[in-house]
């Protein structure tokens, strides 16, 4: 499926800032066999002093822009054509959680896919015991690690509700699930929390989702949106799999990936400092088209 994709960033500010320093990971990232990105561009208005890319330890690529002083407002425009291949099936081959130890203490390499990476916790993600006795329930009866993600992640998506209003950027994890509404950022985390406590290594990951209107409507623009979802390390021979708690199914055509990390902080779209005196707004849109509509 070839996609067309289209991200805006803008910022309003109430006195004219001063000079800043931000990164910006919003680009699509190239997975051999899973993503091909086929074109893209960036701007800015204004545009920045200074523009480099670089791509940081888990591969994702970072565009790092020196913003000039005395703005009172900012924009970031990307537009992409990527191209999401067909999922092959997926067979388990991953074997019983009891195993998975031993797998991941036979892996030497410490590269950015090392399981070790994403076991132990994370600057947002730590040991929290509701989380974890509510993993070990969810995955009592799951034959394979595989089986476990996909019982952890159905069990959480009943737990908790979609709401948008319900947290914020900050909110720690454990105060998502014992209030049981959040984003997909807080789905993802929580997930993250319950695979680690039961020695899955897992990642955050984070990208585009394209959104579907309802039978007979429109697709309106910019109705899609940054979505984030959950990479799982399942063993040697079963590898890493993607899991989206918030819609309760493994990662499919629909979901374009920009990157992965160890919790949110690893993969904010927009991270840095900026010199400011008074309020800002700020908002983002994302709008995703299949190729021919």
């Amino acid at each position: 499926m070839l996609y067309h994709i289209r991200l805006q960033i803008d910022y309003r500010f109430a006195r004219p800032t001063g000079a800043g320093r931000q990164q910006f990971r919003v680009l699509p990232a190239a997975l051999p066999g899973l993503q091909t990105v086929a074109a893209e561009a960036v701007t800015f208005r204004p545009e920045p002093l200074e523009r480099t890319m670089f791509r940081d330890f888990f591969g994702t690529r970072v565009i790092e822009a020196v913003i000039p002083p005395g703005l009172t407002e900012l924009t970031l425009e990307m537009t992409a054509e990527v191209i999401r291949h067909a999922d092959a099936a997926e067979f388990d081959m991953s074997g019983p959680l009891t195993g998975l130890a031993e797998d991941i203490a036979l892996i030497r390499d410490l590269g950015p896919e090392a399981p070790h990476h994403f076991l132990a916790p994370s600057p947002r993600i730590g040991p929290v015991p509701a989380i974890a006795a509510f993993a070990a329930a969810a995955t009592l009866q799951a034959p394979t690690v595989r089986e476990a993600v996909a019982a952890l992640g159905l069990a959480l998506h009943a737990h908790m509700t979609f709401d948008a209003t319900a947290t914020e950027v900050d909110t720690p994890v454990e105060a998502a699930f014992a209030g049981r509404h959040g984003v997909c950022q807080d789905f993802a985390q929580i997930m993250i929390a319950g695979l680690r406590s039961l020695g899955i290594p897992a990642a955050y990951a984070a990208g585009y989702l394209r959104t579907h209107p309802p039978p007979g409507k429109p697709r309106l623009e910019g109705a899609d949106a940054m979505h984030a979802w959950v990479r799982a390390w399942t063993g040697a021979e079963g590898g890493w799999c993607e899991y989206d708690p918030t819609n309760a199914c493994f990662v499919a055509e629909d979901h374009i990936a920009v990157g992965y990390g160890r919790d949110y902080a690893d993969v904010a779209p927009v991270i840095g400092m900026l010199r400011l005196d008074g309020a800002q707004e700020g908002r983002h849109a994302v709008d995703i088209r299949p190729d021919g509509e």
